[in-house]
């Protein structure tokens, strides 16, 4: 069963206590603060460089059978509207396969995807045109919703001494091929410093399918896009129960590893129980080192946050269509994420990124 936080900014908002899930039930949401998104309100307003007319064909993150962000396109434009009304919609949410295809193709002004863009359909757009397709960062992944891109998380048995981990160690940990610079592969709690009890134990990895998006991410993030895992990783996928409700691999994951104290588990932390620990990361082995907390999100310091994007076909060179910069313009000031966050539950862009996405609608 699906399920969403109501829209961040109906939330009321304070201390949160972390439970456990019960077997069965849907896991607790997190209530995110007020003071994270604060920010939001002092973003500069929308100011039309032009008046704009004509049809925005958007394609991508959304389905017929779930309302992901077809609730959201509505409103950005409606409120679009009120300084451009000669623009009209043409909303394709068909989901994020779609999206890139209908912009190679032609058929779309605006490619909205739920997750980053997998390099295949890069590579693909990249190999027709000639150039790759321009992407516009609008929205941040969760914390912890389910289908809102929720953050990925490494966990390990809270009576593990480790408190943080750099992008190289995990490499190192997960993979096999250590190509973020490790001089070995980790194999053992001593080869990351840990003594005592811990030092001669083997490090058990467990998380997602390999070959599924979730895995697929954390392979682009963490191993360099390297397909050589860790043999030694436990997969899990969805189970479906008898009584027909998901078991999902999230859960069973921290499941695991709560049984485990040498284990080490990629995950989330709608998922988490009290026998498991998140750790800190950071890209550099010397720090600085980033929790998973919604700020770090937003700011994007915490390595493995994940990012909603738009692309659009934009030859090198050449200017933007009119309209659509127009309209991502909207989406990027303090209207347009401030819609987000009423009728959604992704996070913001924080200031500074919003304004590195600005400059590449120049």
């Amino acid at each position: 069963m699906r399920q969403t936080r109501p829209p961040l900014g109906a939330l009321l908002l304070g201390a949160v206590t972390l439970l456990p899930c019960l077997s069965g039930a849907e896991p607790p949401v997190t209530p995110i603060a007020l003071a994270d998104t604060a920010f939001v309100a002092s973003l500069p307003t929308y100011v039309p460089q032009e008046k704009v007319s004509g049809t925005i064909r958007i394609w991508g993150h959304g389905s017929p059978k779930h309302e992901f962000i077809n609730g959201l396109v509505g409103r950005w434009m409606e409120g679009f509207n009120r300084f451009q009304p000669g623009v009209k919609l043409d909303n394709r949410m068909y989901g994020t396969a779609s999206a890139i295809g209908a912009l190679l193709a032609g058929a779309g002004d605006i490619a909205l995807l739920g997750e980053e863009i997998s390099p295949a359909a890069a590579a693909a757009f990249e190999r027709a045109k000639g150039y790759p397709p321009t992407g516009i960062q609008v929205a941040t992944g969760s914390l912890d919703v389910n289908f809102f891109d929720y953050a990925h998380m490494i966990f390990v048995h809270r009576d593990n001494p480790l408190a943080h981990l750099s992008l190289a160690q995990l490499d190192a940990i997960f993979g096999a091929e250590h190509r973020r610079g490790a001089p070995k592969n980790l194999r053992t709690w001593g080869d990351l410093g840990l003594t005592g009890e811990w030092a001669d134990q083997r490090i058990q990895p467990y998380g997602w399918k390999v070959d599924e998006d979730f895995a697929l991410f954390f392979r682009e993030a963490v191993l360099g896009n390297s397909h050589r895992w860790n043999t030694d990783l436990k997969e899990f996928v969805h189970i479906i129960r008898p009584d027909g409700t998901q078991y999902d691999h999230g859960q069973q994951i921290l499941d695991a590893l709560a049984r485990d104290r040498f284990g080490i588990a990629i995950s989330n932390v709608r998922y988490a129980n009290p026998q498991v620990k998140a750790l800190a990361l950071g890209v550099r082995a010397d720090g600085p080192f980033f929790a998973p907390t919604p700020a770090n999100l937003i700011a994007q310091t915490y390595p493995l946050v994940r990012i909603i994007p738009a692309f659009i076909d934009r030859a090198p060179g050449q200017p933007m269509d009119p309209k659509v910069r127009e309209f991502l313009s909207y989406i990027l000031s303090r209207e347009g994420q401030q819609a987000l966050l009423d009728e959604s539950s992704y996070l913001p862009l924080g200031a500074e990124i919003i304004r590195a996405q600005r400059e590449k609608l120049k």
